[in-house]
């Protein structure tokens, strides 16, 4: 080694020093935090659960489900560490709004009365549903949806799609669920004042199967809030994260996020954070086996 080299490294170890003093740390520690600079990052395993149960949501799940998806997985993390791990990772659910109205009040056909007012929480399956129409944006023009819900257990059990709403739409829809659930007489189904609900074919699919007809008061979207709740669910976890090209895409993604997701998978707080299958099963009564009386 030159004596070059050797004044160089005596000058830059005098320089270390004379800042070491100026910043009350000692050169070992200077020297140890410069080795750690050139280590790899610890991997947190939180961290990773964590992005993996985001991704798995659809990009979708707040602090509250994550939280209650590491429970499930026997990670016994708090909702304000999952939050600031969400921020350090840069998980943040981002949606948009939009909004086109689907129904039409003004007409003259028969109104039924608020039987449900309100009554979300029925204490059994069967006994109330709600339903709806929402619109869904394609490159290729408006689908409509129509949907049926079942407030005991926020269970999809019907749906129709269809690139205008007339009547039909929305009776395909209820058929689908009566063919799927067999509702005992008397089960209340909700609607807002539409001209597709107060229509005839509507109301004969109701009489023919002893189902009960209530609608909303007028202008009040509160009186139908789960079913509109589902939809802005839908189209914020789901919808407005997509172009569909066509309207047989789009049936196909919707379908998808019903069946393959909020139906089996997504976590809902008012049930306790499970999935409405999981609630209906955890629920369900069992009945006792009958034993015979005869020898």
């Amino acid at each position: 080694m030159t004596y070059r080299c050797i004044a160089q490294l005596q000058e830059k170890a005098d320089n270390t020093a004379l800042l070491c003093r100026l910043l009350g740390v000692s050169r070992s520690g200077f020297y140890a935090a410069c080795s750690r600079r050139g280590e790899p990052a610890r991997v947190c395993p939180t961290s990773t659960h964590l992005r993996a149960a985001f991704a798995a949501s659809g990009r979708c799940y707040g602090s509250r489900r994550l939280r209650a998806v590491l429970h499930a997985q026997g990670l016994r993390v708090g909702r304000y560490r999952i939050r600031t791990l969400m921020r350090i990772n840069g998980l943040r659910p981002v949606w948009r709004r939009k909004f086109i109205h689907t129904t039409d009040s003004r007409h003259g056909l028969p109104i039924a009365d608020n039987v449900l007012n309100r009554h979300f929480t029925p204490a059994t399956a069967n006994a109330a549903w709600v339903s709806d129409i929402t619109y869904i944006r394609t490159r290729s023009g408006w689908l409509y949806l129509a949907a049926v819900l079942d407030l005991y257990s926020r269970k999809i059990v019907g749906w129709a799609m269809a690139p205008n709403m007339p009547a039909e739409l929305v009776c395909s829809a209820l058929q689908m669920a009566i063919t799927q659930r067999q509702p005992p007489a008397g089960l209340i189904v909700h609607s807002d004042r539409g001209s597709q609900y107060a229509s005839e074919a509507h109301r004969a699919l109701l009489s023919r199967h002893g189902l009960t007809g209530s609608m909303s008061r007028k202008g009040n979207c509160w009186d139908n809030a789960v079913m509109e709740r589902f939809f802005l669910n839908l189209k914020r976890e789901r919808v407005w994260q997509n172009d569909y090209a066509n309207h047989a895409e789009a049936c196909r993604d919707i379908t998808d996020y019903i069946v393959g997701f909020y139906n089996n998978v997504r976590l809902h707080s008012t049930l306790g954070y499970l999935p409405p299958t999981a609630y209906e099963r955890k629920t369900a009564v069992q009945h006792p086996i009958e034993v015979s009386g005869i020898t």
